[in-house]
């Protein structure tokens, strides 16, 4: 009988198998009723889009798909040492994404030149594309977690959104003298020793760590107190239970937070309005290069930067187009989040590094 990592294993790879496969069939299928209908109740047109589907599948499974998996599986050189991007997101979203998107342009290409409309494409195939996307992003997420029994200590630190603290200066006195004896064995009793500039024993393993994002930094400010840099502390009792939390469930409602202002976008251009005009291109054009940044990985830092370039910053100017020439086809609460993303980023990030900035009189 198989173990337990091989059956995870099989199913991880049948599902992202599944998202990549399932959304083309379905959306050329579609695309080759509209093509027959078109066309006059031409069957010959149909199957034949549906042989390049099938034609199409066949060739870049085993000429991408499984050449890629078989290199992440035996972790190659130039394979396992890419910490910061996903080979597999980045295959699916070329493979899958890419021309599911461009066969609902052309779909809409082909009714708008024949002067009426017949199919917008508007539920199932847009959210087949949509659930893959997620379903992806969520498998490579959850991939190092155990699916049974408590979480290990890489699992405890998956994606650990705050800083840790690795390095720990000694604090002098006002004279600029250090503490006594006192505050020393107070400060090795309760945080971890420093010797050359580096801690020992947990925080060291930690700091080594090649899923955990290493910081220098000083000892916690009243602003950033210590229990923050920790893990939260258990509660028991009759509502113990409230307090209870796992790395591994919060993965998924991340996955579908991630995708929320996307999965809008790509609503918009359902819209009989919005698809029946050439609107229809800079949305789906959009909506793939915001795809675009589930290739990095999530505690890669350029991916606050990849948020802003590739979807609010867009997202708002498309978003604010639309309202002018459609009216309010989206709600008004997905440009504001767009600009005050975008302005928050470029805030906090630039504007705060200036000089005037940085007076210690302002608020």
């Amino acid at each position: 009988m198989p173990s337990g990592k091989t059956l995870k294993l099989i199913l991880y790879e049948v599902l992202q198998f599944a998202a990549l496969v399932v959304p083309i069939f379905v959306i050329m299928e579609r695309f080759a009723g509209l093509t027959r209908d078109v066309k006059g109740q031409d069957l010959m047109a149909y199957w034949l889009v549906v042989a390049v589907s099938i034609a199409y599948v066949t060739s870049v499974t085993l000429l991408v798909w499984v050449p890629l998996k078989y290199l992440i599986l035996k972790r190659r050189r130039f394979i396992s040492e890419t910490t910061q991007w996903r080979p597999t997101a980045l295959a699916f979203i070329i493979l899958c994404t890419l021309p599911c998107f461009a066969i609902l342009i052309t779909s809409s290409k082909v009714q708008v030149d024949r002067g009426h409309s017949l199919d917008h494409f508007a539920e199932l195939p847009v959210s087949l594309v949509l659930v893959s996307l997620i379903c992806v992003d969520m498998i490579e997420r959850i991939r190092p977690c155990r699916l049974t029994g408590q979480p290990n200590s890489l699992d405890d630190y998956l994606d650990m959104p705050g800083p840790i603290l690795t390095h720990l200066e000694q604090v002098t006195t006002v004279t600029g003298r250090p503490h006594t004896d006192e505050g020393q064995n107070d400060m090795t009793q309760g945080r971890p020793e420093a010797r050359n500039g580096s801690t020992s024993g947990r925080w060291r393993d930690l700091a080594g760590s090649p899923t955990c994002s290493t910081f220098s930094s000083h000892a916690p400010s009243p602003a950033y107190p210590y229990s923050s840099y920790s893990r939260p502390r258990s509660y028991s009792g009759n509502l113990g239970f409230l307090w209870r939390r796992d790395r591994r469930s919060e993965v998924f409602v991340d996955s579908f937070l991630f995708w929320l202002d996307t999965v809008e976008m790509v609503r918009v251009a359902g819209e009989p309005s919005v698809f029946d005009s050439a609107w229809v291109f800079p949305v789906y054009i959009l909506a793939f290069m915001s795809s675009l940044r589930v290739v990095i990985t999530p505690n890669n830092p350029l991916l606050s930067f990849a948020g802003v370039a590739l979807q609010d910053l867009p997202f708002f100017i498309l978003r604010v187009a639309l309202i002018v020439e459609f009216g309010y086809v989206t709600p008004v609460l997905y440009p504001l989040k767009n600009v005050l993303v975008s302005l928050t980023f470029v805030y906090f990030t630039f504007l705060t590094k200036l000089r005037i900035f940085k007076r210690q009189s302002m608020f």
